[in-house]
C-alpha cells in the first residue's frame, strides 16, 4: 500500500507529482530522506526530517514544511495503517521551476509512506566495484540528493550481474567509502571494529551514528579511519547500517563466506532495543 500527502491531502497509490517541465524531472533537483515506522515506533524520525531540510538547502531548494509540521504528517499517515505495519517513510522536496537553476521559492513537498517489511537478519553478499563515489568538488555529496542515486543504481546493477546483492564502493582516492546504499562496518584482523571515516564522499548516516553511540554504551569503541579495500579481504566480519534494514550482516564478500559475527549481532540487538522492538 502506498499513501502520499501532496498539495494538502492524502491519496492512495502512486500519486502523480511532476510536470514534464518541472526542474526536478529534467535537471534532477530533488532530495529525499528515508525514515522508518515499525509497529508504531518512529526511531530518530526528527533527525531524518531535519536532514531533508538540510539537503534541500544544499541543492538550492527550500523545504516548505518545518520538522514539526512534517512530524505531525508522519504521525497522521502512520495512523492510517494497521498498528503492526512496517513502513518506509519518505519525505521528498523537489524543484518545479527554473531553467538551469531551480527557483527556491517554488520547491514542492510530498510525503510517501509505504509497506516495507523489515528484512530478516540473515545476511547479504557483496563484491568490490571499480566504480567510485564522487568527492565534494564533483557533486552535492553533502545532501541526500536523488541525482546521486544513479551512481548507486549502476553499482548495484554491476554487482547483480556478477551474482552479488550489492558492492563496496571506494572514493576517488581508492579508499573504501561505503556499500552502494548503506554505511559499512567491519571487524579487522586485529579484532578492532572499524568504519570508514566520513570524508565528504558519502553521507555519514543517522543509523551509523546511532549504532556507534549504542556500542559506546557497551564499552566498544568504533575506530573511524581511512580503510583500504584489501583490509576487507581479511575481515573477521562485515556488516552495514542504513535506514532500510538498520543493521544487516554481510555473509559473503567476493568468494569468501563470512559468519554473522558477534559484533553485527550485538549492534543489531542494541539498535532494536533502542527502537523499542526487542
Amino acid at each position: 500500500m502506498y499513501l502520499t500527502y501532496f498539495n494538502g491531502g492524502w491519496s492512495e497509490g502512486n500519486t502523480p507529482l511532476f510536470g514534464a517541465m518541472d526542474h526536478s524531472v529534467w535537471l534532477g533537483s530533488s532530495v529525499f530522506d528515508g525514515a522508518r515506522a515499525i509497529r508504531g515506533r518512529l526511531p530518530d524520525l526528527r533527525l531524518h526530517l531535519q536532514r531533508v531540510i538540510n539537503s534541500a538547502e544544499r541543492v538550492g531548494l527550500v523545504c516548505p514544511l518545518s520538522v514539526d509540521e512534517m512530524e505531525q504528517l508522519v504521525i497522521e499517515g502512520v495512523a492510517k495503517f494497521p498498528p503492526d505495519a512496517e513502513l518506509y517513510v519518505r519525505p521528498l522536496v523537489f524543484g518545479t521551476e527554473g531553467l538551469l537553476v531551480p527557483v527556491p521559492a517554488r520547491s514542492a513537498f510530498a510525503l510517501t509512506l509505504f509497506d516495507a517489511p523489515m528484512p530478516k537478519f540473515q545476511g547479504f553478499s557483496a563484491c568490490l566495484t571499480g566504480l567510485r563515489r564522487p568527492d565534494p568538488s564533483m557533486a552535492p555529496t553533502d545532501a541526500k540528493a536523488s541525482a546521486l542515486y544513479a551512481n548507486s543504481s549502476k553499482v548495484i546493477r554491476e554487482a547483480q550481474q556478477r551474482g552479488f546483492d550489492t558492492a563496496v564502493v571506494c572514493d576517488s582516492l581508492g579508499n573504501v567509502a561505503e556499500f552502494a546504499s548503506a554505511n559499512l562496518f567491519f571487524v579487522a584482523a586485529d579484532g578492532k571494529l572499524v568504519t570508514p571515516v566520513a570524508n565528504g564522499t558519502f553521507l555519514s548516516g543517522i543509523t551509523r551514528a546511532r549504532v556507534i553511540a549504542l556500542l559506546a554504551q557497551e564499552g566498544i569503541v568504533v575506530e573511524e579511519r581511512t580503510v583500504r579495500p584489501e583490509e576487507l579481504e581479511t575481515a573477521q566480519e562485515i556488516f552495514n547500517t542504513g535506514n532500510y534494514g538498520k543493521v544487516s550482516p554481510c555473509t559473503r564478500y567476493e568468494n569468501r563466506p563470512l559468519p554473522i559475527g558477534p559484533m553485527a549481532a550485538l549492534a543489531h540487538a542494541r539498535y532494536m532495543a533502542f527502537a523499542g522492538l526487542a
